[in-house]
């Protein structure tokens, strides 16, 4: 009885440490089908996690801070589109970041693309200059209202 209690509390423990950090999917594809179904935005995050500074200060700043995880449970689909130098990928996957790269003309890291619930891209920037989780939230929801 006891296994099964310490089981699912381990469970329920790193089923928190998702929720708080983000559930990040590959397939756009099916980021783009969980958007229409829940009428949310879709967020692309092109990276090269780690290698990349400003990608990893926009990670650590803003995408892992608990304001922007909290809004991105309600608003947004989140894809991870990495491009990384020592973490290890599949071919299967690298093959797929590299498409979608070219598919939406990413030349320089962090790129953020936002697409609305039928796929239509509304916004790409890239790079990032320190900006803060509410000003990156702000610049979503202006996307929203427009």
């Amino acid at each position: 009885m006891k296994r099964i209690a310490i089981a699912l509390l381990s469970t329920l423990a790193l089923l928190q440490v998702s929720a708080a950090d983000g559930v990040w999917l590959t397939d756009l594809a099916k980021a783009k089908q969980q958007a229409k179904a829940e009428n949310k935005l879709v967020l692309l995050d092109f990276t090269g996690s780690d290698w990349c500074p400003p990608c990893k200060a926009l990670h650590k700043n803003v995408l892992s801070s608990k304001e922007f995880t909290d809004y991105a449970k309600k608003n947004l689909v989140l894809v991870e589109v990495d491009f990384p130098r020592s973490k290890p990928q599949s071919a299967e996957l690298k093959k797929a970041n590299k498409a979608l790269a070219t598919q939406f003309g990413i030349k320089a890291y962090p790129t953020i693309v936002i697409l609305d619930s039928s796929g239509k891209e509304l916004s790409k920037k890239s790079g990032y200059g320190g900006e803060k989780p509410d000003a990156f939230i702000a610049r979503i929801e202006a996307l929203k209202r427009s």
